[in-house]
């Protein structure tokens, strides 16, 4: 991406999140040690998923009526998705499950800021746009973002281990009287600075992961939210709805919150006796 009015981004993991309806009454017909070995089979494969370099996976119980479970994989390359779909797929689970919805994206960070930074060296150096030379400029001065220590540590962290989680998609409005893309970048810019003042507010207290999905979903981007109290997920929302970027420019579709659980509570979470726990190892 090269043209002036259009912001750079980097992008990291591939998502994929897949909501499903469980049927806990068939489930519960099924004789103990066939569940348990349903379980066992689901388990080691996820757990092939979530010990490889190249791939995680979370699961979480949903709560309302939307869907009962959702699993969400990482990868670094778009194959791995269709990998893990298939897992799940072959899985003796997958005979208790059905699918509600489902999200691909990808993992990204949004370089408003640098692309005008970009740009603003770039004509100091008096290159003629869009030529080769600049063009190599460009892709190099791009590129050295991912290196940026804060950049990479965020295009490649492992899902978040935090007990609530929250999910939904969102564009910004492209309509006849509303257009975000016919606002000149300038303003974008600005408009996006002041929407991050916000969620920066919330550090510490919620985790968040941007995905984009132009040409892979139905919506523009994804929006992950983690925290350790559900309520955050209220209160920052709420707050980023006064903001202009929101306000005037945001539209969202469906909401989706549960608890995020650890594999080996896949049991607990399937037999319904009690609410699954996140064991979240504490490092050495």
């Amino acid at each position: 991406m090269r043209h002036p009015d259009v912001p750079e981004s980097l992008e990291g993991w591939w998502i994929l999140h897949r909501m499903f309806a469980f049927d806990r009454l068939m489930w519960d017909t099924l004789q103990p040690d066939e569940r348990k070995e349903i379980v066992h089979e689901a388990t080691t494969a996820l757990e092939v998923l979530k010990a490889s370099e190249d791939s995680d996976v979370g699961l979480a119980q949903m709560v309302g009526h939307k869907a009962d479970l959702m699993f969400t994989h990482y990868s670094r390359n778009y194959e791995g998705l269709a990998h893990a779909q298939t897992v799940v797929d072959k899985l003796r689970l997958s005979e208790f499950l059905t699918p509600a919805t489902s999200y691909v994206s990808v993992l990204e960070l949004g370089l408003y800021d640098a692309t005008g930074k970009i740009h603003a060296a770039l004509a100091q150096k008096d290159l003629k746009p869009n030529s080769q030379e600049w063009i190599q400029a460009f892709d190099e001065m791009v590129q050295a973002q991912q290196h940026v220590p804060h950049n990479a540590g965020r295009l490649w962290a492992r899902l978040p281990q935090r007990r609530f989680v929250c999910f939904y998609p969102m564009d910004k409005k492209r309509g006849e009287d509303v257009n975000w893309y016919m606002l000149p970048f300038e303003d974008r810019s600005r408009l996006m600075l002041d929407h991050g003042k916000i969620g920066r507010t919330y550090h510490g207290l919620v985790t968040q992961v941007i995905s984009g999905s132009i040409g892979f979903d139905d919506f523009e981007w994804g929006v992950d939210l983690y925290a350790d109290d559900p309520i955050v997920f209220k209160k920052l929302i709420y707050e980023m709805r006064f903001d202009e970027a929101s306000a005037k420019y945001g539209d969202f579709g469906d909401f989706y919150s549960g608890v995020q659980f650890s594999l080996d509570q896949l049991a607990t979470a399937l037999d319904g006796n009690a609410v699954p726990a996140l064991n979240v190892l504490q490092p050495a």
